[in-house]
């Protein structure tokens, strides 16, 4: 809404002398200029629903997009860094001899996979000679090093191998064994009794049936397989934990020699299977999950070959089915796109394959990218933020009276270890033994597997790099990791809106500074405590600190499953509860980072004073649409609230939110028992 330029300079002295004592600042001041680029919903109040306020407008100008299963301010920007990803794909794929090798593999592997038409053309026949495999073999025997095979193809039949930080020795690298092998997005998907949880299993079923008709299964034989495969699979789905239980990393934790691995499981050779990655004697092997391994080795010893054909010939279709012809592309989107995410229209097969590029060659097509879109000055102004926030919550831990001063110090001590990942790795990665084939599609995309497992793998026994990033440079995403104590903050996420160079510290406070400090809050949230500042899995905090603790994560977790996401369905408050408590921890750090930053500044920028920006700024880049089906499938596996609920959930536990809006007592955005951890 825009207000005459006099009407702002009448109201800018009274707003300043009552935001500077903190008392109820004028309403005039929440209204913005022209120049802001925001439209408010002025049919509702900052006070009763403040995520509706800054995004109601913009919900209502941004319908979601046919091809996409949700749309918000930060998918705008995925598709922005899609796009400008794209334009660099192009230009590399011109079939230029004079192009550098990093050109030459980003471009051919992109190319490869935008050729439709030799793609169609060729049909099935890019999948025969692995599926000949899965019919060849005759022996149980044969099995370990079949799936051995599968798994360096990107087919994670069973479970799936790779490495990680040792929990209790971060120094280290040890193999890792997990879960997988289930073609529904969780396991709950298998286990629930509610209508919609049975008609999908009926659609998957079906689209089972589908895919192994198309990779030549009669149709009579293909239903009766995709039967078997839900069967299969469900048994896998009982033994394996549950999206909450993964969060506490003492569950993930078994490490086991070889010699105790193959006890646990004496149905599978494990021998046969290691010796295919030519693993060492020694390597040491944290099993996430015993029980699902031993439900792994029933299965094998109880289930027939047919069966064992049947579910490891669907796991490869399944894994490759999306660089395969149009039939399979079509019958993959028809049940994860449109069924279980309510897509309209599949994406474009361009920006699908800037993707799939970027999954397998990430840091080689990052290090262009940053070279032109992400200037020195941005990273430098990120450091800087990220130095406010710290500060704030090393001030914020010492003055925290609910902790011992023993606990205190090792909170601080671990805050001033956390290593700061910003916009792109130190050293990029090495790709020049990734061979990549102009023309095979398929080819490029199971090489590119098979490297990055490798790569892992050969990784086992070497000292931790800690210089290593976890995720491409374009990504929009930022996270922190609790065994390297360290956060990540990708060129690709620090655009706008989450960060924007033209705007001021009170908006980028409010949005980047925001995020900044969830990440660094990460570290003390209900995972991330358990792990001291070197990234070791340590008891350090005292009994009646954890007591505490827990009392004030309870608060968190019944505040969130007061929500709805959809119908229904609740917010789960403990598959939520770390990321509810780094926002509401990053909120309030970031704020006080404000008021430091703000110390005898001036005030007003376009009619809203520094704190109306900083919570405006979060606000704006949260905005989202989404299908009813994302809403469902998120409440169940993702650990974020809806956004929604991370803006109005967040600031109801903020006096500073009510004072900078003049909110009263009673009102939806003022919590009467506000929950606080940091």
């Amino acid at each position: 809404m825009n207000i005459p330029a006099l009407r702002r300079m009448a109201s800018a002295t009274v707003c300043l002398t009552v935001t500077l004592i903190h008392s109820l600042p004028c309403l005039a001041a929440a209204v913005p200029s022209a120049a802001s680029g925001w439209k408010f919903d002025t049919g509702v109040s900052p006070c009763d629903d403040f995520y509706q306020y800054v995004c109601g407008v913009w919900m209502k100008e941004n319908p979601i997009p046919a091809d996409q299963p949700g749309w918000s301010r930060i998918m705008e920007l995925t598709l922005r860094n899609r796009q400008t990803l794209g334009q660099i794909l192009e230009a590399a794929s011109d079939d230029d001899p004079h192009r550098s090798p990093a050109a030459r593999q980003i471009g051919d592997f992109y190319a490869s996979c935008k050729d439709e038409a030799a793609i169609e053309s060729k049909g099935i026949a890019p999948l025969a000679p692995e599926l000949e495999r899965l019919t060849a073999f005759q022996s149980k025997r044969e099995l370990a090093p079949l799936i051995a095979h599968l798994h360096t193809l990107g087919t994670n039949a069973f479970f799936v191998l790779g490495s990680e930080q040792d929990f209790k020795d971060s120094t280290a690298v040890i193999a890792s064994v997990g879960p997988s092998g289930m073609g529904l997005p969780d396991r709950d998907d298998y286990l629930k009794t509610d209508p919609q949880s049975g008609e999908r299993r009926k659609a998957y079923v079906a689209h089972v049936g589908n895919m192994l008709e198309l990779a030549g299964e009669p149709p009579a034989v293909a239903r009766v397989d995709a039967a078997a495969v839900l069967e299969l699979e469900t048994a896998l789905a009982r033994a394996a934990l549950d999206a909450v239980s993964r969060r506490d990393p003492a569950k993930r934790y078994h490490r086991m020699s070889q010699r105790e691995l193959a006890a646990l499981t004496p149905d599978f050779d494990w021998h046969a299977y290691l010796a295919a990655f030519q693993a060492l004697p020694g390597w040491q092997i944290n099993v996430t999950e015993p029980a699902y391994l031993e439900a792994v080795d029933r299965l094998i010893a109880t289930t027939d070959l047919p069966r064992l054909r049947t579910y490891l010939r669907w796991q490869l279709v399944h894994a490759s089915a999306t660089l395969l012809s149009t039939a399979f592309v079509a019958e993959n989107f028809d049940f994860y796109g449109r069924k279980v995410l309510g897509m309209k229209q599949l994406q474009p097969r361009a920006r699908r394959c800037v993707a799939a590029t970027d999954r397998a060659l990430g840091e080689e097509l990052g290090r262009a990218y940053v070279e032109t879109y992400f200037p020195p000055e941005a990273k430098a102004r990120t450091q800087r933020i990220v130095g406010a926030i710290e500060s704030a919550l090393e001030t914020d831990i010492s003055g925290l009276s609910w902790l011992t001063a023993a606990t205190r110090r090792q909170a601080a001590a671990k805050l001033h270890l956390v290593a700061n990942k910003i916009g792109y790795p130190d050293a990029w990665r090495d790709y020049g033994k990734l061979v990549i084939v102009r023309g095979d599609a398929l080819g490029n995309f199971h090489r590119a597997q098979a490297f990055e497992l490798a790569r892992r793998l050969a990784k086992i026994g070497r000292p931790v790099d800690r210089g290593e990033w976890d995720t491409t440079p374009p990504t929009v995403n930022a996270y922190y990791n609790p065994r390297m104590n360290d956060i990540t903050f990708p060129a690709g996420y620090l655009q706008p809106p989450a960060f924007d160079l033209t705007r001021d510290e009170a908006y980028n406070l409010g949005a980047l500074g925001f995020a900044i400090g969830h990440e660094l809050t990460h570290g003390l949230d209900d995972e991330g405590r358990q792990f001291d500042g070197y990234g070791n899995l340590s008891d350090w905090w005292a009994p009646a600190n954890v007591r505490e603790y827990e009392r004030r994560a309870t608060c968190f977790a019944d505040q969130y499953s007061g929500y709805t996401a959809v119908g229904d369905v609740k917010v789960n408050g403990r598959l939520t509860l770390g990321e509810n408590i780094a926002d509401n921890g990053g909120a309030h750090i970031a704020f006080m980072a404000l008021e430091e930053s703000y110390k005898g500044k001036e005030l007003l920028v376009d009619g809203l004073t520094p704190e109306q920006r900083f919570f405006v700024g979060r606000a704006q880049m949260s905005c989202e649409n989404r299908t009813p089906q994302l809403e469902r499938q998120t409440a169940q596996t993702d650990p974020h609230a809806p956004d929604r609920y991370r803006i109005n959930g967040v600031y109801s536990n903020m006096p500073e939110f009510r004072r900078a809006f003049g909110c009263k007592e009673g009102a939806p955005m003022v919590r009467k028992n506000t929950c606080r951890l940091w």
